[in-house]
């Protein structure tokens, strides 16, 4: 596994560091001691009144939905903002729960879907990228996947509370998986993929170049980060989606793996990087069309623009 990097805590914390650390320890243990089902309960009623009271959120989010869905009727798409709201209080109450989590337990509520797509790619030996992204219940995937004895690197960025980064990256890795901060993103994943090991990234936020180029996402240029692409090409790590998404019919999480993804190879690099990096997006978006009640719209994704384009958020 790739080294956890993890951030030195100050000699004093502030007390402000403290407050927050504390209150989220407080809320942990508090929603963990509950059954699940009023967990999850109390994690929706979270859910309901940060979509009543995060106006800000709530403005961002609809005008992502005009942009990705431009079809819809401001009603549907207040709809599908309403119900991520919830689905981000279920997160928060599996989180607070993850601690007390089982395979046993945990497998009564979460099943795998292509699982053995998975299992392919790492029999391969050149290690695995993950793409994934705030789709689902996130922080619940990587947990099971090491509940089941298949423990990850998560590229994750730093808290600027590094108490609470402690103290969540402590619950991430109960059970093996590893924390590579985005920091330490480069050499951290070659590391890994030398040792045939795999790696999990999110990759569905904004950035900025150079680290970013423009794809298209949902018909509209994003500023995505490449390095996936180019650790992908360097080292010649599978790389296939795994989204782990809430099935209304079945009443559970669903753990989906995709096929490995066939990646562009020409003679020209940079062409490739920005070609894999496209279709690694579309990837993302594929899975959002089919759940996107339950992807994280609140985040300004196409926050940076092409050099000479206006602000899309106002």
């Amino acid at each position: 596994m790739a080294a956890i990097s993890q951030t030195s805590l100050p000699v004093t914390p502030s007390f402000r560091e403290n407050v927050e650390y504390w209150a989220l320890r407080g809320l942990v243990g508090a929603i963990g001691l509950l059954p699940r089902s009023i967990a999850r309960g109390t994690g929706a009623a979270i859910g309901w009144v940060c979509w009543k009271g995060l106006g800000g959120l709530r403005r961002t989010g609809l005008r992502n939905l005009k942009l990705a869905f431009p079809e819809k009727t401001e009603e549907e798409r207040r709809e599908i903002l309403h119900k991520l709201y919830i689905r981000l209080g279920w997160q928060i109450a599996e989180f607070c729960k993850m601690r007390g989590y089982t395979l046993e337990s945990a497998s009564k509520f979460v099943r795998y879907e292509g699982l053995e797509n998975y299992l392919q790619a790492r029999e391969k030996g050149r290690g695995v990228l993950v793409l994934t992204g705030h789709l689902g219940a996130w922080e619940l995937s990587s947990f099971y996947h090491s509940l089941r004895g298949y423990p990850m690197s998560l590229v994750i960025r730093r808290l600027d509370n590094p108490r609470v980064d402690a103290f969540v990256n402590e619950i991430r890795c109960l059970h093996g998986n590893r924390v590579v901060h985005k920091d330490d993103f480069a050499r951290g994943l070659l590391s890994a993929m030398q040792r045939g090991e795999t790696v999990g990234i999110l990759m569905d936020t904004n950035m900025t170049p150079p680290q970013g180029v423009f794809v298209p996402f949902f018909g509209v240029e994003a500023c995505t980060a490449s390095g996936l692409a180019r650790v992908a090409l360097k080292t010649g790590a599978a790389v296939l989606p795994g989204f782990l998404l809430w099935e209304e019919s079945e009443r559970r999480y669903v753990l989906h793996f995709g096929e490995e993804l066939n990646l562009v190879r020409t003679e020209d690099t940079q062409a490739d990087i920005l070609a894999n990096t496209a279709l690694f997006t579309s990837t993302i978006e594929s899975y959002v069309r089919r759940y996107p009640e339950q992807w994280l719209w609140v985040h300004r994704r196409w926050k940076t623009r092409p050099e000479g384009e206006g602000s899309l958020y106002r």
